[in-house]
């Protein structure tokens, strides 16, 4: 029954948790890259499931590790579907974790990895509500074990050929981008019958506010968005999300290996 789940390449050849305790052992851990992919349960809009961003982050992991050949010392653990979400919590669906709580299992899975003896750590990120925790706990990740650390949200420059100006600037959620993606991974969790557009209406005046950046101001989905959702999801197409989740998984191969290969000693001149 589990056959289909697991058959791919990434399951059955860099799953590290399909080896034994003796098998992981014997892994030459001095260029070993362990991989934890964290994503979120929350509302998407009416059409895209809640599942939406660990569903992309799978699936661009199950792309990147038809990449690697067996030599390639880069492993993937089970991902953390649940985030810190607590900007859709109005919205059923939404399961969200708290920071306390989503420092705790990173923090304590970094040790685990330390103690295994690993010395390399990505901590992959698809949900953009997660973003400055993760970059805060990958610091004391790096002071509490002495591990390699690194931050990655997947994402490529080339998606801006695809989609409009509007959509690269203001469709961060459940827009064109990750409903194109969410198509070409599992077109049948998606109801384009329910597909809106809606964008940010930004004051006129408005020079030093953003929604991301250095001139920030917090705010939850409800209050930006009646739909719950940012972008236009109505321009979407699985073309177009085989075309973007190709690209990105590009660059994220090709970023893993250089991870591996990378020492931070290097950084200081001898």
């Amino acid at each position: 029954m589990l056959d289909a789940r697991y058959s791919q390449k990434a399951f059955e050849t860099f799953f590290l948790p399909r080896l034994s305790t003796q098998e992981v052992n014997n892994i030459p851990k001095d260029k070993a890259l362990l991989v934890l992919h964290i994503g979120a349960v929350e509302q998407h809009g009416k059409h895209l499931p809640v599942f939406t961003d660990t569903l992309i982050g799978e699936g661009l992991l199950m792309q990147t590790f038809e990449k690697f050949s067996t030599e390639d010392n880069i492993w993937l653990l089970p991902s953390i579907p649940y985030g810190k979400s607590t900007e859709h919590s109005s919205h059923p669906g939404t399961f969200s974790l708290s920071a306390a709580t989503l420092q705790s299992i990173v923090m304590d899975i970094g040790k685990s990895a330390a103690v295994s003896g690993f010395r390399r750590l990505l901590i992959l990120n698809t949900h953009g509500g997660n973003n400055d925790l993760l970059n805060m706990m990958a610091r004391d990740i790096r002071e509490e074990t002495g591990l390699m650390v690194f931050r990655l949200n997947p994402h490529s420059e080339q998606t801006k050929e695809w989609i409009t100006e509007q959509e690269a600037s203001y469709g961060i959620h459940g827009g064109d981008v990750e409903t194109s993606m969410v198509l070409c991974f599992k077109e049948n969790w998606v109801d384009m019958n329910k597909a809106d557009k809606e964008f940010l209406h930004e004051p006129e005046k408005k020079t030093s506010l953003n929604l991301k950046g250095n001139r920030y101001f917090a705010w939850k989905m409800d209050d930006i968005s009646k739909t719950g959702i940012a972008g236009d999801a109505t321009k979407a197409t699985k073309e177009k999300g085989d075309k973007i989740n190709k690209a990105v998984s590009e660059e994220l191969a090709g970023a893993m290996l250089e991870m591996a290969d990378f020492e931070i000693e290097q950084l200081i001149k001898p």
